[in-house]
């Protein structure tokens, strides 16, 4: 056992003694209630159940959580998809994914919108042309599965997002 302490959408958390082989996955879903991320592969291929770690440089990146143990996120800052949305409205992100039907099942809903919310902030930190916007979408959303296939819809809902606002994520 491992006393965990984190903080999860900008709410601490812990210390909380878990079990060492404990999966971060099955901390959020199973200790604290948190059942917007998905257990989906159990090898961390589909991507599904990946989570920001945001860095105190100030940096981000996603890290599966079906293969990771809880212990190893100790003292980190993450965000789950329940962080997305704020005082009950959804980000311009989630909008453009439910206009987009962006989701099926809605499996892989989680992994894609986290990983796409990396990316805008990446882009509003560094701008690119408007080139090579649609290789950047591919690029960061490359790997995430989508069983019923929507891959078209969450590009399409990530451009529309971006284009948007050019002026906030395009030089």
């Amino acid at each position: 056992m491992t006393a965990l302490s984190l903080t999860i959408n900008g709410t601490p958390h812990g210390p909380i003694e878990v079990r060492d082989d404990l999966s971060m996955n099955d901390f959020l879903r199973e200790v604290l209630g948190m059942t917007g991320t998905k257990f989906g592969c159990g090898a961390a291929q589909c991507l599904s159940c990946v989570v920001i770690v945001d860095d105190p440089a100030g940096t981000r990146t996603t890290q599966p959580t079906c293969v990771a143990p809880a212990v190893s996120f100790n003292g980190t800052h993450i965000r789950t998809v329940e962080g997305h949305a704020k005082a009950g409205q959804l980000t311009a992100l989630q909008r453009a994914f439910v206009a987009h039907y962006a989701f099926q099942c809605g499996y892989c809903t989680a992994g894609f919108l986290n990983e796409a919310q990396v990316l805008l902030e990446r882009l509003e930190a560094a701008p690119i042309p408007r080139a090579g916007l649609e290789q950047a979408i591919l690029d960061a959303l490359d790997g995430h599965l989508c069983r019923c296939s929507g891959y078209v819809r969450y590009h399409e809902a990530v451009r529309d997002v971006v284009l948007a606002e050019p002026s906030r994520y395009l030089l």
